[in-house]
C-alpha cells in the first residue's frame, strides 16, 4: 500500500508538525485561564444590544489584563486577575456609564485552586496515557512475532504524544494572536481526541493481528501484512472520522462562542488523531520491526 512505501515520508511529516508545535509552545507559551491560574470572570447582558468588542475594551482600560469574549446574542464575558466584590460593582459601573448593563454572574477562583486544577489536568492526561500503553501491551501479549507486543504500546504512545503536541502547539498560535485562553474544555478536547485516535489505531493493529494468525508460517513479510491490514481499514477509517469532522466544524462554525473554541481545538485533534492512526503508529511498528531484525 502506498502509505507503508511512503512510509519515511508520512513519519517524517509527524516529526515535522511536532517539531512545529514544540518551536510554537516555547516562542508563545500556552495562555492559561483563569480555570487554571485563578482569577474572575465576570457575565454582563446588555438588554439594548451589545456594543462592539473593542468598545468594551476601550471602557475597561483600567484592567488592562481584561479579556473580552461574546457570549449569546447580548451578553458578555470578563476575565481578569482577582478582583473584590467592591472592584466588580466598579467595573459594571464603569460599564453602565456608556450602556445599559445588568449582571449575569461572577466568579472568582483562587490561585490554589487553579494550580490544582492544572496538576489533575496533567495527572489525568498522564494515567489516561499510562492505561492505553498497558491496555495495549496486554490485547497484543500473545504477538510476539515479529514484533514484541509492547512495541505496539510504544507506537501507540508516539502517535498520541504526536496528537497531544499538535494540538497543544495550535492553541498556543490561536492564543497568542486571538487573546484566547486555555480552559478545562480544552482538557475535554484532549481526552477526547486521544480516545477517538487510539479506536481507530486499535482496528488498525486488530486487523495485523489477525493476519498475523492466519500466517502462522510467517512466510508474508510484515510491511506486506501491515500494508494489507491498512487497505482493509483505510475506507472505515477516514469515513468515521469525516462524518465526526464534519459534526465537530458545523459546531465551530454555527455553535454558540463558548464551545467555539473547543469545537476548532476538537476539529484539529481528530485530524491528526486519524492522521496518527493510519500514516504513523502502523508505518512505526515496520520501523520496530526492521530495528529488531537488525539487532538479531
Amino acid at each position: 500500500m502506498f502509505i507503508t512505501r511512503n512510509k519515511s515520508f508520512f513519519i517524517a511529516l509527524s516529526v515535522f508538525f511536532v517539531v512545529a508545535s514544540i518551536i510554537a509552545l516555547a516562542l508563545f507559551g500556552l495562555p492559561l485561564g483563569i480555570d487554571f491560574k485563578g482569577g474572575s470572570q465576570l457575565q454582563v447582558n446588555y438588554p439594548n444590544g451589545r456594543p462592539g468588542i473593542e468598545t468594551i475594551k476601550t471602557t475597561l482600560a483600567a484592567l488592562p489584563d481584561a479579556v473580552v469574549q461574546p457570549t449569546g446574542e447580548s451578553g458578555v464575558i470578563i476575565k481578569t486577575h482577582t478582583i473584590t466584590e467592591v472592584e466588580k460593582n466598579a467595573v459594571i459601573a464603569t460599564l453602565a456609564s456608556t450602556d445599559t448593563v445588568t449582571e449575569s454572574s461572577f466568579t472568582t477562583i483562587g490561585p490554589s485552586v487553579g494550580a490544582e486544577l492544572k496538576q489533575k489536568a496533567v495527572v489525568s492526561i498522564i494515567l489516561v496515557l499510562l492505561a492505553i500503553v498497558l491496555f495495549v501491551a496486554y490485547a497484543f501479549r500473545k504477538v510476539s512475532y515479529p514484533v514484541s507486543s509492547w512495541k505496539y504500546g510504544g507506537a501507540v504512545i508516539l502517535a498520541l504524544i504526536h496528537d497531544i503536541a499538535i494540538p497543544l502547539g495550535a492553541f498556543a498560535v490561536i492564543g497568542h494572536y486571538t487573546g484566547a485562553e486555555l480552559d478545562t474544555l480544552f482538557v475535554v478536547a484532549l481526552l477526547t481526541t486521544l480516545a477517538l485516535s487510539i479506536s481507530d489505531t486499535i482496528v488498525v493493529f486488530d486487523r495485523i493481528r489477525e493476519h498475523l494468525g492466519v500466517d502462522e508460517k510467517h512466510n508474508t513479510p510484515f510491511e506486506t501484512v501491515v500494508g494489507e491490514s491498512l487497505k482493509e481499514t483505510f475506507a472505515r477509517s477516514i469515513n468515521t472520522s469525516v462524518i465526526v469532522l464534519v459534526m465537530v466544524i458545523t459546531l465551530a462554525v454555527v455553535g454558540p462562542k463558548s464551545t467555539q473554541l473547543f469545537a476548532i481545538v476538537l476539529a484539529i485533534g481528530m485530524f491528526f488523531g486519524t492522521y496518527s492512526s493510519i500514516f504513523l503508529a502502523s508505518p512505526l511498528l515496520i520501523v520496530f520491526e526492521k530495528m529488531q531484525k537488525k539487532h538479531t
